[in-house]
């Protein structure tokens, strides 16, 4: 990746501050106006809401570890598919796909769609 991105490291950081869970590493990438939606929840805007949403999230789950096997670029936008493993409290593990939209101004995430389906996270 280049350009608008940061280069070749860019989108394995982001995952990175993710999959440690590392939320001021993640609100890093983001642009102060950022809209992020996850899924089908309702899509929030700015580090406060995104911070809100997705510590909750972070604290439903004991891991989880991305594995991205492909990605696309162009002007201002950047897409990409793959897996993430989620580790449930219990220790029980749920992969499943992904696909990730990234709409970029400069080096920073402006908006942030994520295409999962996490229904079967929470099944007992």
């Amino acid at each position: 990746m280049s350009g608008e991105t940061g280069g070749s490291t860019w989108l394995t950081d982001l995952f990175a501050a993710i999959d440690a869970q590392d939320m001021e590493a993640f609100l890093g990438f983001l642009s102060d106006d950022i809209v992020f939606r996850f899924g089908s929840a309702e899509a929030v805007s700015g580090h406060d809401a995104v911070s809100e949403a997705i510590g909750g999230f972070f604290a439903s789950i004991a891991g989880l570890r991305h594995t991205v096997s492909k990605v696309w670029t162009g002007t201002g936008s950047v897409i990409c598919e793959g897996e993430v493993c989620y580790t449930r409290h219990n220790g029980s593990e749920l992969t499943v796909p992904f696909a990730d939209s990234f709409d970029m101004r400069a080096d920073k995430i402006c908006g942030y769609r994520i295409y999962i389906d996490i229904s079967d996270l929470y099944a007992e």
